[in-house]
């Protein structure tokens, strides 16, 4: 018998100590107004509860948008395989007063394996949102909604995303017509990425009641584009289009800068498309290689434009690419970059940028001004 319980207790005592990865069950609740139809307002309410959830948890945010279409169809519960969201149980759906709350109980596994985890953050400059028909922006007198806009889009990615850090906004004009513009003002601003974007549609419809307010539903389209502001070049593009209520007298001048505005329905719709922007670029964006570049060089020591805001540690570890030019047999200018067996480990590490040592002294001469360095992992 004492052989028997001798035996038992070792085998739960190593069954404890073998490590388990657990889910964690989160419950949030997400809220959105209700503007066209109630299964709209669904859909934008369990996103919320999502992106509540997966940010807690410390999972992959830039994981999100790929959920978005598949919870289009109206179930109580989802799971999904493949995904660090397992499982989605809609316990209630209220709608009152014109908003739709949804509690849910959400299974998360974070992987912490996502490509993010292993790259220094990228910097995103934002630019212009322009209006493409300023006469749409009548009523309200809101001309500067892209102005202020570009100010919500730089805050959300500046206090939400997990993988950039923003260095402001620009009032140059970013056109991809000219990408050697682009170039200087990313060098100029310390930009890897910079946003520019174009509104498209204000519109109004107005619903006429006789015995009451007119009910008037606002359009908001937009056009974004991403920029490399090493090359200048468009890598990434997305079109933005939601309709909310515009709960203000068709007469009134509105301070699109106003908690007032941000608080209202409208306001509300534009806050969830910045969020829905910053996390199409945290899928689309993130994963794009980080190459901080050599900006200074003296004795064994060399600078590069990546310090502590960027995830910059001291003791990393870099390879060094060599970068060139060259002439194509068309006559065209060609950019190229070439694996050294150069290797450098971060000595100092400051807000914006840091010093390293190059492993291999006898090799100095070789490190120039603006080869590019990879991150060991």
């Amino acid at each position: 018998m004492k052989k028997f319980i001798y035996c038992l207790i070792s085998i739960l005592s190593v069954t404890l100590s073998i490590p388990r990865a657990y889910a964690e069950w989160y419950e949030v609740t997400g809220t959105a107004a209700v503007v066209s139809t109630e299964s709209a307002a669904r859909l934008h309410a369990l996103e919320n509860a999502i992106y509540k959830a997966v940010k807690f948890a410390g999972a992959d945010i830039g994981s999100i948008s790929n959920l978005m279409p598949l919870l289009e169809s109206e179930r109580t519960e989802y799971q999904f395989s493949n995904h660090e969201v397992r499982y989605i149980l809609v316990e209630e759906t209220i709608s009152k007063s014109d908003v739709m709350s949804i509690r849910a109980r959400i299974d998360i596994y974070p992987s912490a394996t996502g490509c993010q985890q292993n790259q220094y953050k990228k910097t995103f400059l934002v630019g212009n949102i322009d209006l493409a028909s300023p006469q749409q922006a009548v009523m309200g007198q809101i001309y500067s909604l892209g102005d202020d806009f570009a100010e919500v889009v730089n805050r959300q990615i500046a206090q939400e995303s997990g993988s950039f850090v923003s260095v402001g906004t620009t009032n140059y004009d970013i056109n991809a017509r000219n990408p050697e513009r682009i170039k200087m003002i990313a060098q100029d601003t310390g930009a890897q990425y910079i946003i520019g974007g174009v509104i498209t549609d204000l519109t109004a419809t107005i619903d006429q009641k006789l015995l009451q307010d007119d009910v008037i539903n606002r359009q908001f389209a937009l056009e974004m584009k991403v920029f490399d502001g090493k090359t200048g070049s468009e890598v990434f593009k997305q079109n933005y289009r939601e309709v909310a209520r515009w709960p203000f007298a068709k007469t009134s001048q509105i301070d699109t800068r106003s908690a007032r505005f941000w608080a209202s329905t409208y306001g509300d719709m534009l806050l969830r498309v910045s969020r829905n922007i910053m996390l199409d670029l945290e899928s689309e964006i993130s994963c794009k290689i980080t190459l901080p570049e050599v900006v200074a060089k003296f004795g064994n020591t060399i600078t590069m434009d990546l310090g502590r805001i960027h995830g910059v540690q001291e003791g990393d570890k870099l390879q060094l690419w060599h970068t060139g030019a060259f002439i194509d047999q068309k006559g065209l200018p060609r950019n190229k970059v070439t694996q050294s067996d150069i290797t450098l480990t971060v000595s100092r590490v400051y807000e914006n940028d840091a010093e390293l040592v190059i492993d291999q002294p006898e090799l100095l001469s070789s490190v120039q001004i603006g080869d590019v360095m990879h991150k060991q992992y």
